[in-house]
């Protein structure tokens, strides 16, 4: 019997999804997409000054393995034989940066997390050193200086981290984003990842563990990679993951398109070293679960982040309550790294029910401005939007969102598809072929469907606050005085 269900599995193909706030292994059935067992492991984040947001690498690599080995136990006990695990994707946090001695393979300092804001004050003097500033950055990569990406980061550990200098100097160092820490991790020669490769294709085999010799043939940022799971895969078609940040990638095909509304534009996959590259715009938005993870944390007004959309339930409104989680401040569409969070519109009657609420409101309300800004740069306004992600359980929040956008919110009934990209693109891989992204042999996905229920001038009402909030929290930092020190 358990042989016979072996043969009927037929390939299977894990995905490594490591995220800010966890990391996760799972393993897909190539022929259906169905999602056959998983492991995850929460992830600590050091706040060691205001404003500076740190992981540590040794302990996302091991949580890795950790997974790797529990789900392959639980397969065991499935009577899921993993040797039918043909290929293993990794999808990753992207602008996460980790910097390591080629010669022990250990970190030279903490992962400079993604929504770390120690970096403002390098921004603002490549800011002057730059030509043309942000329009002359942008024209060449599609992004604006900010705090967000990698590059700023790498530049503040050379200024101001001795050990990095020291290991520069003497060429041991080395610097990447997570997926390079991890696959280089995975005794990948080291020389082959400067080249700029595909999203799938075999970059080597894994060296130990449960799951040795297996190939790694995908390799998606995390947004990328659920755009790919979500099969966005014609011009216009687009997701929003909500997860510690909110992510809305729409595929622009073949061509680059520049907004002009504060979007970013970005390599979305080259599926094969001789396939066509595929762009995207994107909206960035900060805080989203981290506002959840925040109310538990450090406000302690819920004990679990499941307990949030129970607290909304009980008051089914914020009553004028309006929470902007600028935390690391705003990213798009204003990209104003001076603004901070602030909650508005208190009375004696809010209580952590209406906060709550207020919390997932402005998750949606900043969804609404980024799909707002994706509309005007693309001509063509989303009919519907396609959602995952964790945060995408919480029914209170899908039912805002869809009222708050004015359009249906369509969530597929395996919301891991940020996991299902990474394992598509390591399946699909030329010498794996195992996973065919041909539309026609693709399963039919089951979707919950959320219909807008208030009238569109509630709606715009509600947005209009929203905006007002948004304009008070800015301005409230002019620089960051506790940026520099020499770790």
């Amino acid at each position: 019997m358990a042989a016979a269900n072996k043969a009927v599995l037929g390939p299977l193909v894990g995905a490594v999804d490591q995220g800010t706030s966890s990391t996760r292994f799972l393993v897909f059935n190539s022929k259906t997409a169905e999602l056959l067992s998983h492991h995850q492991v929460e992830l600590k984040q050091e706040f060691p000054k205001e404003g500076w947001v740190e992981q540590d690498p040794k302990e996302i690599l091991n949580s890795v393995y950790e997974c790797i080995e529990k789900t392959c136990e639980k397969l065991g006990q499935l009577n899921i034989d993993i040797s039918n695990i043909k290929a293993i994707g990794v999808s990753n946090q992207r602008e996460t940066t980790v910097v390591w001695d080629k010669l022990t393979g250990e970190p030279l300092y903490n992962a400079v997390v993604w929504l770390d804001l120690r970096t403002q004050s390098t921004v603002e003097n490549l800011s002057k050193r730059i030509p043309g500033n942000n329009n002359f950055v942008k024209s060449k990569t599609g992004l604006p200086l900010s705090t967000y990406f990698s590059a700023v980061k790498l530049r503040w550990l050379l200024d101001n981290v001795r050990k990095v200098q020291k290991a520069v100097e003497e060429e041991r160092a080395l610097f990447g984003t997570v997926d390079s820490w991890l696959i280089w991790f995975f005794e990948i020669p080291m020389k082959i990842l400067p080249n700029v490769r595909s999203s799938s294709e075999i970059y080597g085999l894994m060296k130990a563990g449960a799951l040795e010799g297996v190939p790694i043939s995908g390799c998606l940022g995390d947004q990328s990679a659920a755009l790919v799971g979500q099969m966005c895969f014609q011009d216009g078609q687009a997701k929003n993951t909500y997860g510690t940040g909110c992510f809305l990638l729409c595929n622009t095909g073949r061509k680059c398109v520049f907004s002009e509304h504060g979007l970013l534009t970005t390599v979305a996959y080259k599926l094969g070293r001789d396939k066509p590259v595929y762009y995207a715009l994107e909206g960035s938005v900060a805080i989203a679960g981290a506002v959840v993870r925040w109310l538990r944390d450090n406000l302690g007004i819920i004990k679990t982040s499941e307990e949030i959309e129970k607290l909304a339930k009980e008051v089914g409104t914020s009553y004028g309550c309006y929470f902007v989680p600028a935390f690391s401040g705003l990213y798009a569409p204003y990209w104003e790294p001076s603004a901070r969070g602030i909650i508005c519109g208190l009375t004696q009657f809010t209580n952590r029910c209406h906060i709550a609420f207020a919390a997932l409101e402005a998750v949606c309300f900043q969804t609404r401005e980024i799909l707002d800004a994706m509309n005007r740069d693309c001509g063509m306004p989303l009919r519907h939007l396609q959602v995952d992600g964790g945060m995408t359980n919480n029914k209170i929040l899908m039912q805002l969102q869809a009222d708050i956008l004015y359009i249906p919110v369509v969530k597929p009934s395996m919301p891991e598809t940020t996991a299902l990209g990474a394992a598509m693109a390591a399946g699909a891989a030329e010498g794996v072929g195992v996973w065919s992204l041909d539309p026609e042999d693709m399963s039919a996905v089951t979707v919950e469907r959320f219909e807008p229920q208030i009238n569109a001038e509630e709606s715009e009402i509600r947005y209009s606050t929203w905006k007002k909030a948004v304009m008070k929290s800015m301005g409230w930092v002019t620089t960051q005085s506790s940026e520099s020190g020499m770790p």
